[in-house]
């Protein structure tokens, strides 16, 4: 059985690539098999030596005692700002068998204003910065992409949707329509330091070192995404920048601080805006869907519909069938709505819904931005600084979507091929 689970992750490999090559907008001019292979069997290795290599996920491992050390930290602020609320001792006497209040605004979401401004804070001092080149350096060695794109692969493993485009905003205008889309699709397919740190905590008491997995499922997504988006947009094979300098920088380290604060304010305010509006348009159209008839003794709800649709797609990908449904709901929110939202939903998901190895390839297939209040981001960021190529990147916008929950998907998968838990 596990040998039989382990094989459909390849069927599920297999799919996507069809995909993504069926809906190219140049079949013709596909890569050469020789690169798919490489770039598939690339997800690979970095999958088996980061989950089967104990050297290699002890070190991937520590990350999880930085986040906690950050998580301690960023709870003395709140709850000297919201008291009790925000982590500080409950001055009253909780019912028997009551567990504390988890107040997610006050107790979790600050962890994105500690990141962000650590994270702009290591940016001026040249650790991220340094980061960033040493991943760019990789990508361009192991799959021959150009400068530009380097640096955007190596950017958005640090960086948000909006950060990411600066580091590259004077290369815009002299991308190839290639390396604008594949720069679009690896920025929907990973998730930044800071959300990172947040879905992390989310996870952290459902899957054991959530933070080492989100951290390699950011990197298996970086060869996946380069694939799936040179299959549906294609280059001439022409490379605009051998190298490429990142151009975000800060005036000081009291400057790096301030406006990473901010940025993480203004971050959280969204997230708060967005789980607000996601939550209530389900319930809205839940709603409405009260009016159909009963589905097997049972309402009709979006969840179970995102369910249905995406249940062949979670079992191509390793989910046993009968968890393919729960799994496919999962993907759906994701897609659609928010993947912090598809986290809060695996967190909390029954007790025996997704076995211990289906819980880990949600875990990877939930990993980044590929949503659709995302692709307005990212679209209205990359317009404003590229405004010659607004009607262009409008274009690619869906399609980098597309792209995006692809790859997550073939990441995914991936890990479904080579883990056995």
């Amino acid at each position: 059985m596990a040998i039989l689970q382990q094989g459909q992750g390849l069927i599920g490999i297999g799919f996507l690539l069809m995909l993504a090559w069926a809906v190219s907008e140049d079949r013709k001019t596909r890569p050469g098999w020789r690169w798919i292979a490489g770039a598939v069997l690339l997800q690979i290795i970095l999958a088996v030596a980061v989950t089967r290599i104990p050297v290699i996920w002890t070190i991937v491992g520590f990350a999880n005692q930085g986040v906690t050390a950050i998580e301690k930290a960023t709870l003395v602020g709140s709850s000297y700002m919201f008291g009790y609320t925000g982590g500080a001792p409950i001055p009253f006497v909780l019912k028997p068998g009551a567990s504390p209040p988890l107040v997610i605004a006050f107790q979790i979401l600050p962890l994105i204003i500690t990141f962000s401004a650590l994270s702009a804070l290591l940016w001026h001092w040249g650790i991220l910065r340094a980061m960033v080149r040493g991943l760019s350096w990789a990508l361009r060695r192991t799959l021959g992409v150009s400068g530009v794109v380097g640096l955007g692969g190596g950017a958005t493993m640090f960086l948000g949707v909006v950060e990411s485009p600066l580091v590259m905003r004077a290369w815009f205008d002299r991308m190839s329509r290639s390396e604008l889309f594949t720069v679009m699709v690896l920025i929907m397919s990973t998730i930044s330091g800071a959300i990172l740190i947040l879905y992390a905590t989310t996870l952290s008491k459902t899957v054991p070192n959530a933070v080492g997995h989100m951290i390699v499922a950011s990197l298996i997504s970086l060869p996946a995404a380069v694939l799936i988006a040179r299959l549906m947009v294609p280059g001439d094979g022409s490379v605009s920048a051998e190298d490429a300098e990142p151009e975000l920088s800060y005036e000081s380290s009291m400057d790096a601080v301030i406006r990473g604060t901010m940025e993480g304010v203004q971050l959280v305010l969204a997230v708060i805006g967005v789980i607000i509006v996601v939550f209530a348009l389900v319930s809205l159209v839940d709603q409405m869907l009260l009016w159909l008839p009963l589905v097997d003794g049972q309402p009709l709800t979006l969840k179970r519909g995102f369910g249905w649709i995406f249940a062949p797609l979670m079992w191509a990908i390793g989910v046993p069938w009968d968890q393919a449904p729960a799994a496919g709901a999962l993907m759906g929110t994701k897609a659609i709505f928010n993947e912090y939202v598809a986290y809060l939903d695996l967190a909390a998901i029954p007790a025996g819904t997704l076995d211990t190895r289906s819980t880990l390839i949600m875990t990877y297939a939930l990993c980044g931005v590929a949503n659709l209040a995302s692709v307005g981001l990212l679209v209205s960021t990359i317009a404003t600084l590229a405004p010659a190529r607004r009607s262009e990147v409008s274009a690619l916008g869906m399609k980098s979507w597309v792209a995006g929950n692809m790859t997550s998907a073939m990441t995914a998968a991936v890990i479904g091929l080579v883990t056995q838990v």
